[in-house]
């Protein structure tokens, strides 16, 4: 207590009592518990074998064929999601946008098509929660479209957890829109979701979350190493768009790792730490693997909120591999390398979390913060449509997790006394009044889920 006056440490040690931990949950949701009992390993085992009865799923490869190739593949999601859309009274709508590109790995000019079930939101229908995955797959070599490339794992498993979302979800209604897309293209230079990203801003989205599955149905990596109770969710430290300007103000003031994707990975940490059983998230502090890209990578350069969802551990023989036995070892990304008891978690997980996110109201935007030469930090934010109520949330700048928060009630200010603006990264979410939470949004633009454009390029 050197250095410390007897009065300073009680006013320090009375303000941090009145705070509540950041572990205190909402009301637990009878909803999400619903939508986790209802995913089923039998359809996630199907659909995949369905995706590897095409042989190959090559970018390149036949799409007039309704057997084999992309183009029956791509056929085939839109039948499943259009036959869901049937059993919910028409409530997906079915798009198929698609772009031609030419690249390293795209020799000719060739069309990809991304497929994708819309499910418009009840009140906030212009809020989009994304789950995305990729149905195209490859063997050694990249430009080889005709040699079977089952694809059963990458990404075979994304697209069956995207449909399976699909399937559960269409069962209930939400405020925000949800998309569940199917991309094809990512193999060849992530070009799916550069469609995506083309397609929300043609759209005017207001993309709160991409959820990117790619890789999520493999336990064990190549070492031999099980890991059953972990998924790992990267996500971005800093804004792929931020201006200059806006990157000296964060590295200043901070931020590096409160980016709105890094947030939304604390979410979705949080969803599986409250909603499932045994299955952990373990978040990574990166966009994607070492070196290695997916489809969430166009998302974040279109300006969208965006994480990248893959299994503990990898098993690389299963990875972009011609299918053969060399040495005793199986090469190739078949089927009996799926662990689906450990997709049906992920599924969960996914489907949770969407549910979460799209029955809350929309994170808070505006969000502002004063204190300097204070003892108090003072949030401020604009209303969210749907809040009922607001938290404020704070944490040492060297703490992974919020640690502290404060309930604001329905004002759109808060004054943390005592609390000084230096030694914490602050937050705030908004709360429905049944007690659906959004993710925390971090002051300033490097935290916004939606920052504003400038008016030169806002979208019209």
């Amino acid at each position: 207590m050197r250095g410390w006056s007897l009065s300073a440490a009680i006013l320090l040690t009375a303000s941090l009592a009145q705070a509540q931990t950041a572990s205190s949950p909402s009301d637990d949701h009878a909803l999400l518990r619903q939508v986790v009992s209802e995913v089923s390993q039998d359809q996630l085992h199907s659909t995949i074998q369905h995706l590897v009865g095409f042989g190959t799923r090559h970018t390149a490869s036949d799409t007039r064929s309704n057997r084999r190739g992309i183009g029956a593949a791509r056929r085939w999601v839109a039948s499943q999601f259009q036959a869901m859309s049937r059993q919910c009274g028409g409530c997906l709508e079915i798009q198929t946008p698609s772009q031609s590109f030419t690249g390293d790995r795209l020799p000719t000019a060739t069309e990809v098509m991304d497929v994708l079930a819309i499910q418009r939101g009840t009140s906030d229908p212009d809020r989009v929660i994304v789950i995305s995955g990729h149905v195209d797959s490859r063997v050694t070599d990249p430009m080889n479209a005709t040699s079977d490339a089952p694809g059963a794992n990458d990404d075979g498993s994304g697209s069956a957890a995207v449909i399976e979302a699909a399937r559960v979800l269409s069962k209930h209604r939400f405020a925000a829109t949800l998309v569940f897309a199917v991309l094809s293209g990512e193999e060849q230079g992530l070009y799916g979701g550069k469609v995506l990203a083309d397609y929300a801003r043609a759209h005017n989205w207001r993309v709160e979350a991409d959820l990117n599955n790619d890789i999520v149905g493999n336990s064990e990596g190549t070492n031999g190493v099980r890991d059953t109770m972990h998924i790992r969710v990267f996500s971005e430290g800093t804004r792929a768009v931020e201006t200059q300007d806006e990157a000296n103000r964060r590295r200043y003031n901070g931020g590096e790792v409160d980016s709105p994707s890094r947030n939304l990975a604390r979410f979705i940490d949080g969803m599986a730490d409250r909603y499932l059983t045994n299955f952990d998230v373990r978040m990574i502090y990166r966009t994607d693997r070492y070196g290695r890209g997916g489809d969430q990578v166009r998302m974040l350069e279109a300006g969208y909120p965006s994480v990248r969802v893959t299994e503990a551990v990898e098993n690389y023989n299963r990875q972009h591999q011609d299918v053969r036995v060399e040495n005793g070892i199986h090469y190739g990304d078949v089927i009996d390398g799926v662990d689906f008891a450990y997709l049906a978690q992920v599924a969960r997980l996914n489907i949770v979390s969407m549910a979460a996110l799209a029955s809350a109201p929309a994170p808070p935007s505006g969000v502002t913060i004063s204190g300097a030469v204070s003892s108090d930090t003072t949030l401020t934010w604009r209303a969210s449509p749907g809040a009922a109520s607001y938290r404020v949330y704070w944490r040492g700048t060297t703490e992974p997790q919020w640690s502290n928060h404060r309930d604001a009630g329905a004002a759109t200010t808060l004054k943390l006394e005592n609390i000084v603006i230096d030694d914490y990264f602050f937050g705030v979410s908004a709360i429905s009044s049944d007690g659906y939470e959004s993710p925390i949004v971090f002051p300033t633009v490097a935290g916004a889920f939606f920052p504003e454009l400038p008016a030169q390029t806002a979208a019209h």
